[in-house]
């Protein structure tokens, strides 16, 4: 599985006959790698409403028939703007075209009344990938460790994420066979330095490999 990194929390994942692009904020965002008109993804997956996550999902799923994944209230209101949508809610999971998505919980506000943030768990191409979405540190994160998760995506931001020492705490909990982190140096105040939290997470035990926008490697 080719994974490519578009900056702050936007993830490009495909396996040669599927592509599923996470959390497309581009448009307004200093650090993107890609406009959102050089993207035609078949799934869009959206982790919450904030214009920092859900970005140009409405855009980009217009111009290409995309299908978008979301959590109700969120698929509510983008299928009212006439867009194939397939909604879900924390704890479930669905089959997908390419694999399966589960909705896992996230601790943080949902940018929609009614609404819920969540994680991701994707199944493609025989791997698990844990995209946190913008979350605090949460208990229920041990519990992915049974998952066998091959890659998680952890906020390191701080101000309004975990910051470098929680990411580190939840990777210790989840064990993935690889972290990325993500959701820093957008904005000012979540300025993070990636190498300090690279070299403690070895430190540890944990593999993490720091990605710079635009950048792919194969899973």
């Amino acid at each position: 599985m080719k994974i490519t990194f578009l900056s702050h929390a936007c993830f490009l994942l495909e396996d040669g006959k599927h592509s599923l692009l996470i959390d497309p904020y581009l448009t307004g965002n200093p650090l993107a790698a890609a406009k959102p008109e050089e993207l035609s993804p078949d799934f869009i997956a959206v982790t919450h409403a904030h214009g920092d996550h859900l970005g140009d999902t409405a855009a980009i799923a217009k111009r290409c028939g995309s299908t978008i994944f979301a959590v109700a209230e969120l698929a509510r209101t983008l299928r009212g703007e006439c867009l194939t949508v397939s909604d879900g809610n924390l704890g479930g999971s669905q089959p997908t075209a390419f694999g399966r998505l589960k909705y896992v919980p996230a601790c943080h506000g949902s940018g929609i009344a009614g609404g819920l943030a969540c994680g991701l768990l994707v199944e493609m191409d025989g791997k698990k990938i844990y995209h946190a979405g913008d979350t605090a540190l949460i208990s229920d994160m041990a519990l992915l460790r049974e998952e066998k998760i091959d890659l998680a995506l952890l906020p390191i931001g701080d101000y309004y994420t975990m910051g470098p020492e929680d990411a580190l705490r939840a990777a210790e909990m989840i064990r993935p066979g690889m972290t990325i982190p993500m959701h820093y140096d957008t904005f000012p105040v979540i300025r993070q330095d990636p190498e300090a939290f690279r070299a403690a997470a070895q430190k540890r035990g944990l593999p993490v490999r720091v990605m710079a926008p635009g950048e792919s490697f194969v899973l």
